[in-house]
């Protein structure tokens, strides 16, 4: 039996081996393909081959359940099914924390009348579900939003499914500021739908004042959040359908089929959202730390390698890719001028950064299908003499994967240049985490360093 057979489903079924994203390949993982042929064969050869055309029904009923209980609300991101005001702030602390990672002014977020249930908003379009300004009263009773037939630019971004940047909005008259969200001294916008391909949710509505352009990467992380909660949200919208169609007693079994199809699609694409938010997320990090290349990506392809060089399973492997992509994501949300200073940092400054990792454990612990990997994130700066940090473990107390992560990330960081150093040499980088094997380091992630890097001279 293969790694990939032991494993079975994983929180990162889509690997890097699954660059294709057949959504079907998460049902071989829960042991359910034989469904699959089906799909590939004419229905007279699926009847002949058939073994238990009676019990088909109850069969697919038993598949959607499983499915439906491996991704249930409380185990994808997603937030939906909201009846009050009180539940809909958890959208201001979305706004809020984006503000922070974009380092921006304000973030409004709006959703069709279908997610603003409790709020009463029946005659929008559009209407407000969270922002990151701080109000004196109940902003949720002025029941601000947006009608089909306002010209807004904010209803052209909704109507499109396109991201909408402007500089200067002094020059478009589709902008009329709500005085209530204090737009009054917005200079620049922009706007970013929440949709997966032709289910929209809502807009993201980023907004600075002064001109500011957002970069590229914390742009692509936006488009890549909307499109997750948009898709998020069509899965929970079909899970929701499905529950009511198996509390039935007769349901037609091509009914059941077409509900499997399209919920199985629904999780191919989530997989994929999913993926490409930790992949945008870490290229982020990497954007506002002052990298010249893609630390992240590199930390996490180099701890993947060793990895295998030291037989973990797929799982595992995966969780650690991730972790560590996702290593420095404390970062995301501190000042991007602290990573292009020249010069000494205060003591103030330094505890900032030190502290990254705790800030980057915060905010995973708020992303459901991230649980996984927070063990190795927290723990990836202990050392392996027990004098690093949070909590000082030592050895084989501190989490393998947490002990590959920190290697891999400390050769990266040596052998790239930073806004206040040059880079290492390969054999100076060697040099340093050899010496510090058995001090800082797991010396068998040391020793599978070694391996991996002098394998991949080999290959060049």
């Amino acid at each position: 039996m293969t790694d990939k057979e032991e494993l079975g489903a994983s929180l990162f079924g889509k690997t890097l081996e699954y660059m294709d994203d057949d959504p079907l390949e998460e049902i071989f993982a829960l042991n359910m393909g034989d469904f699959i042929s089906e799909y590939l064969i004419s229905e007279d050869l699926a009847n002949k081959i058939g073994k238990d055309a009676k019990g088909k029904a109850e069969k697919l009923k038993s598949q959607l359940k499983e499915l439906v209980s491996i991704y249930s609300l409380d185990n994808t991101l997603c937030v939906l099914g909201f009846s009050s005001q009180d539940e809909y702030v958890v959208y201001n602390s979305i706004a809020k924390t984006l503000t922070q990672i974009l380092d921006v002014d304000a973030c409004h977020i709006y959703m069709t009348q279908e997610y603003t249930k409790g709020l009463n908003i029946e005659d929008k379009l559009l209407g407000l579900v969270g922002s990151s300004v701080e109000f004196d009263e109940d902003i949720y009773a002025k029941k601000l939003g947006y009608t089909a037939d306002d010209k807004s630019i904010v209803v052209k971004a909704f109507n499109t499914l396109e991201k909408i940047q402007i500089k200067d909005v002094s020059k478009i008259d589709s902008f009329v500021p709500k005085y209530e969200l204090k737009e009054y001294d917005v200079k620049s916008l922009a706007i970013f739908p929440i949709h997966n391909n032709a289910y929209i949710v809502g807009v993201i509505v980023i907004e600075n004042y002064k001109e500011k352009m957002i970069k590229r990467a914390f742009s692509q992380l936006v488009e890549t959040i909307g499109r997750l909660f948009g898709t998020s949200m069509h899965l929970q919208k079909a899970i929701e359908h499905i529950e009511d169609v198996l509390k039935q007693e007769n349901v037609y079994e091509k009914e059941l089929q077409h509900l499997r199809a399209e919920l199985t699609a629904l999780i191919g694409d989530l997989g994929t959202q999913q993926q490409a938010f930790v992949e945008k997320l870490a290229k982020a990090v990497d954007e506002k730390g002052q990298y010249k290349v893609s630390h992240s990506q590199n930390t996490a392809e180099l701890s993947k390698k060793l990895c295998k060089q030291l037989g973990l399973n797929e799982k595992t492997t995966d969780l650690v890719y991730y972790a560590g992509l996702l290593q420095n994501i404390g970062k995301i949300t501190l000042p991007e001028a602290l990573f292009t200073k020249k010069g000494k940092l205060s003591k103030e400054e330094w505890d900032k950064l030190q502290n990254h990792p705790n800030v980057g454990v915060n905010l995973l612990m708020n992303i459901n299908f991230l649980s996984e990997v927070i063990p190795y994130i927290h723990y990836h700066k202990e050392r392996w003499d027990g004098g690093g940090e949070p909590e000082g473990l030592k050895g084989n107390s501190i989490p393998f994967g947490s002990r590959i992560i920190a290697v891999a990330d400390a050769y990266t960081a040596m052998t790239s240049d930073r806004s206040y150093r040059i880079a290492m040499s390969k054999e100076e980088a060697l040099k340093t985490i050899k010496d510090e094997s058995s001090i800082k380091w797991d010396p068998d992630v040391v020793d599978a360093l070694f391996k991996v890097i002098e394998d991949s001279e080999k290959q060049k």
